[in-house]
């Protein structure tokens, strides 16, 4: 999958079902896609936020998208989380991963993407072993994109690919088993929790789900989706 910034459950629920992750990182870069976006919670209603970047085109690799935070702009963002989430249960614990995040050592997109994600992951000790494909499957990337995530699988000595459940529409489970690779999707099941409001607002970034959530909610809801 492409490295996403702080996403969506489902996208943790992936990384939760495979004992291998593989960051896509050397794929064009999309604009107005998850890669440096999401949404939050702000006066009961989504609120998209987005990381700045230098000269973003959809004619570079994600892993050449330059991040462009300044100081103020880190502040306004810690001042929008305080705004939206100071009163949820588990404010403090969040703020903590966002500011951990922010602080490491990231060039590019790719990387603070990366470390989003597996930051959550190291809180929510979720034991997976992390590839990137620039770095660990660099020889498979003149190939076709089924061709490369069978390659891919193949090289990593595995013998399940699992997607999410949008890639349906994009790859056969024929292809796959033509090389004795099991093609799995995973759905998300309806999940809900409690926010501050009566009426819930789903698809948000998991920085929402951390806020309202413990760490045992967490681990429950990371296995609920359902393999198609």
């Amino acid at each position: 999958m492409q490295p996403y910034f702080f996403p969506y459950i489902g996208y943790f629920q992936l990384i939760n079902a495979v004992d291998e992750f593989v960051f896509y990182d050397d794929v064009n870069f999309m604009k107005k896609s998850y890669i440096n976006r999401n949404s939050i919670l702000v006066n009961q209603k989504a609120f998209q936020f987005t990381i700045p970047l230098k000269k973003a085109s959809q004619n570079k690799l994600i892993k050449d998208v330059e991040v462009s935070v300044d100081q103020k702009w880190f502040n306004d963002f810690l001042k929008t989380l305080e705004h939206a989430y100071k009163s949820a249960p588990f404010y403090q614990e969040v703020l903590q991963i966002v500011e951990a995040v922010f602080n490491s050592d990231y060039k590019n997109i790719a990387e603070l993407s990366v470390i989003s994600v597996t930051e959550v992951c190291r809180y929510l000790d979720i034991d997976c072993k992390f590839s990137v494909s620039s770095v660990d499957y660099s020889n498979t990337k003149n190939l076709a994109k089924t061709e490369r995530l069978i390659a891919i699988t193949q090289q990593s000595g595995k013998q399940i690919y699992v997607n999410a459940i949008g890639g349906r529409s994009l790859y056969n489970k024929n292809e796959f088993k033509a090389h004795d690779i099991d093609l799995i999707f995973i759905e998300t099941q309806d999940l809900k929790y409690e926010q501050f409001g009566d009426e819930f607002v789903q698809f948000l970034s998991i920085l929402d789900v951390l806020m309202f959530n413990s760490k045992q909610d967490l681990n429950i809801m990371l296995n609920q989706y359902i393999h198609k």
